[in-house]
């Protein structure tokens, strides 16, 4: 087993997202490949390149080659992961930009997903991804939440077989009462006592 963990948050130090997608790879005890996408920001992609990256195109274009290498790269690491943590701080109710970039990176047509007669289908096999939604005050799972959903989404269209949220909400409280709500919401996740954190339920 192996676990990929994806930080997001601008805050590197005293990030409630960052404390809580720690303490879970450290309960999962599995081998943690980390990837800190504040720390290691990924370039932005122009319209020519999105365009023939999402077509996995083989013009030879330098930046297009560039950025192939890359989201290769990055669908390998995913590809090699059962588990998938990912730190989601609620930026102006969405996602970081820094994290829709990796999507767009790794959400490639034949590779990380297809689509049947049924309509798409993913292709990650991946086991489980852990959702640690962490805002400054909006609830999880509220309809000002366009962060946790997504991802969710993303993570069934790329075949990931189970989703689990963690909420780490900052309208529940101090970050001291947040942060250990979510603690206990990991290790019940963790313990086989519940399938799936129903967003909206905690």
């Amino acid at each position: 087993m192996s676990v990929l963990k994806i930080d997001s948050s601008a805050r590197l130090e005293g990030s409630n997202s960052r404390t809580l997608t720690q303490y879970l790879v450290d309960r999962l005890g599995e081998t943690v490949v980390e990837r800190d996408l504040a720390k290691q920001s990924l370039p932005i992609i122009s319209a020519e390149d999105l365009i023939d990256l999402h077509a996995s195109s083989d013009n030879s274009r330098a930046s297009l080659q560039h950025h192939l290498a890359l989201s290769n790269s990055l669908i390998d690491e995913l590809m090699a992961t059962d588990n998938i943590v990912f730190g989601v701080p609620m930026y102006n109710f969405g996602v970081p930009a820094v994290l829709k970039q990796w999507i767009d990176y790794i959400c490639r047509a034949g590779i990380t997903f297809k689509y049947g007669e049924n309509g798409p289908l993913g292709l990650t096999g991946i086991k489980r991804a852990f959702i640690v939604t962490s805002s400054g005050g909006v609830p999880i799972g509220s309809d000002m939440d366009y962060a946790s959903r997504y991802l969710e989404h993303i993570c069934r269209f790329i075949g990931v077989e189970k989703v689990v949220h963690i909420d780490a909400s900052g309208s529940k409280g101090t970050p001291e009462f947040i942060i250990a709500q979510a603690k206990q919401e990991i290790d019940t996740a963790l313990s086989g006592s519940l399938e799936q954190v129903v967003l909206g339920g905690v």
